[in-house]
């Protein structure tokens, strides 16, 4: 009776632990990413290692993706050289990584225009799957499929360097 009870205990962790859906927190153990390059006229993302491309991603954009962003909640992206500078595992967008916009310059472009830089810019997942590639929807971040952003989750630390190309 005992090795039954074990063997249909042991039965049934089996089924309970491959019922349980997979975890959004990827380990990755490949060369470090150095630099990220996002050229939005391309939809295109990078992920370097020094000189060499690791990944490239599609990705969407804000709801005005011409232009650098001037102010809050003008829906563009921002353009310039930034850095990854903090991470959020419980984001509504599945994951997302915050790049340091706004930087001194930004908040002097806005501050001309007497409005405010905005901020939250990030490299996120998708709250609504239906929403990536049926054109740009965020309010100036980078989307992508949250299977992908899993990987970037994994691969880039806090401090990366990003260039943000018109």
């Amino acid at each position: 009776m005992k090795r039954r009870n074990l063997i249909l205990t042991g039965i049934a962790a089996a089924l309970v632990s491959s019922c349980s859906s997979k975890s959004k927190f990827k380990t990755y153990r490949g060369p470090e990413v150095t630099f990220i390059v996002v050229n939005k006229s391309e939809r295109k993302m990078f992920l370097f290692h020094k000189n060499s491309v690791l990944k490239e991603y599609d990705f969407d954009l804000g709801f005005a993706p011409i232009g650098d962003k001037f102010y809050e909640g003008d829906g563009r992206t921002p353009e310039g050289t930034y850095f990854i500078d903090r991470r959020n595992p419980n984001s509504k967008y599945h994951l997302s990584i915050g790049i340091s916009y706004p930087n001194a310059r930004d908040r002097a472009e806005a501050a001309t225009l007497g409005k405010p830089p905005g901020g939250d810019i990030f490299i996120h997942g998708e709250s609504n799957r239906l929403k990536l590639g049926k054109n740009d929807w965020t309010w100036g971040c980078i989307a992508v499929p949250n299977r992908e952003m899993e990987e970037i989750y994994s691969m880039v630390q806090n401090g990366t360097p990003i260039k943000i190309n018109p």
